[in-house]
């Protein structure tokens, strides 16, 4: 675990491992774990913070992390326009599953296969408002997509909300283990704020 320069726990948790943990740990050594030493214990354990549990990344780390989902997603998003299977199943984890706009699951075979047959034909996908958030070796990206194109269940023009979970491998590589879509309907005098 890489070395943190600032003390990451809180006051309260300094406090705690400061005045809680020796008076827990002043009785007898041969007595079982005592309660006020297991309440300290987990205490601490839970003020400690993702940074105590690895899952904070460093700065510079997270930065590099995040330009890297930034061009996956840019290559998802090129893939999904010119239908091209072998780019796309780069991207998918062999486990990936989709939660589709219609509430079907698509598996990765699914996902290719729809993509190679013509079913699924975007003409335009355009992206904002992405979020990225990392979770030790995950990433939970959400956006906003504005589509025009077909479907084999037809016309699918419109407004979505996604969010797809990426998953760093043993090898390094971030691939696509989760994604979710979902139409926002608007009512017809409503304005998008986000055009």
């Amino acid at each position: 675990m890489p070395a943190v320069r600032n003390n990451p726990l809180k006051p309260r948790c300094r406090w705690i491992a400061r005045e809680l943990m020796p008076a827990a740990m002043a009785g007898p050594i041969q007595r079982p774990l005592h309660r006020s030493m297991l309440i300290a214990m987990l205490l601490l354990a839970s003020c400690a913070g993702p940074v105590a549990f690895g899952l904070q990344m460093p700065k510079p780390q997270k930065h590099e992390s995040r330009r890297e989902i930034d061009q996956l997603e840019e290559t998802w998003r090129n893939a999904v326009l010119k239908a091209n299977t072998a780019a796309m199943d780069g991207l998918l984890a062999d486990d990936y599953m989709a939660i589709t706009a219609s509430g079907t699951l698509q598996t990765k075979d699914q996902a290719l296969e729809s993509l190679r047959s013509g079913r699924m034909h975007l003409t335009t996908l355009d992206i904002s408002d992405r979020k990225v958030r990392f979770y030790g070796t995950t990433a939970l990206v959400t956006s906003l997509a504005e589509v025009q194109g077909t479907t084999g269940d037809g016309d699918v023009s419109g407004s979505y909300r996604y969010t797809r979970v990426y998953v760093r491998g043993a090898t390094g590589a971030w691939k696509i283990v989760s994604f979710e879509v979902s139409k926002i309907i608007r009512d017809p005098g409503e304005h998008n704020e986000h055009k």
